[in-house]
């Protein structure tokens, strides 16, 4: 007798333990953040290194950096067939107080390799003066005059400088879509660019660190000379388009983990 009832528990314990498989939720939807850190030429830089810590660009120009802030916008995941997900919105971020620097995308990828790319800035068709009302108030500020055309800044990196008098001087690192012929009728012309960040498998909930080398937007393929351009480089159309050749080499991919 006691055989047969342990038997009928085994088999009730087998039959239970179906039920609570059949019942489980497989997941194949994962979420991603993105972690976006800074450095100058492989030295990170750290909220303790802004207005201290010198650098010297490709030029020979000794810095200091007080403010970097910076968008992205149009993450995009593009399968092996060739589909396209791409997420809606942009991130903007303050580099030194750490504002935004993690960005959790707020729609999940399914399990797949992908090509992974973002755009710098706004593309033409984002960069609409207006349509992000949020920008334009505190802290960011982040709208563009309608004499330059309107829209959004890409980017503020600001700091001082030593000139060639031997002088601390400021620079105003501003990236926007270029103008010309400014004033009432301006000529725009899309200086944003896509940063592919190369093929990227998501099996889990993932993190992907982006990786901003500074020192590369004063060195390929424009060497930068801070006595030359410095401020008021948002009315130069020609500084524009040189910071957004430059701009292509400055991100890369970190490190990716699974959560």
């Amino acid at each position: 007798m006691k055989k047969v009832a342990l038997l009928l528990a085994v088999a009730f314990t087998v039959l239970a333990c179906k039920d609570v498989d059949e019942n489980e939720v497989v997941k194949t939807d994962y979420d991603v953040q993105f972690n976006f850190t800074q450095n100058w030429d492989g030295q990170e830089i750290n909220n303790a290194d802004y207005q201290t810590t010198e650098y010297t660009n490709d030029k020979g120009d000794v810095l200091t950096i007080s403010k970097l802030n910076y968008l992205i916008s149009n993450v995009t995941f593009t399968s092996e067939g060739g589909q396209n997900i791409v997420i809606d919105g942009y991130n903007v971020m303050n580099a030194r107080e750490g504002v935004n620097v993690q960005y959790n995308l707020d729609q999940k990828i399914p399990e797949g390799d992908y090509t992974v790319s973002f755009t710098f800035g706004f593309n033409d068709e984002d960069n609409v003066d207006g349509i992000y009302p949020e920008l334009n108030t505190q802290p960011w500020d982040w709208g563009v005059p309608m004499m330059l055309g309107g829209g959004y800044h890409f980017m503020r990196l600001e700091g001082m400088y030593t000139d060639n008098t031997d002088t601390q001087s400021p620079y105003l690192y501003h990236a926007i879509r270029a103008a010309t012929n400014i004033g009432d009728n301006p000529v725009t012309e899309d200086t944003s660019f896509e940063v592919n960040l190369g093929t990227i498998s998501i099996n889990n909930d993932t993190s992907i660190e982006v990786k901003m080398n500074v020192a590369e937007w004063f060195k390929n393929p424009n060497q930068w000379d801070l006595n030359v351009w410095n401020i008021n480089l948002m009315m130069n159309a020609e500084a524009q388009r040189a910071m957004s050749a430059n701009g292509k080499s400055v991100f890369s991919l970190g490190t990716v983990e699974e959560q």
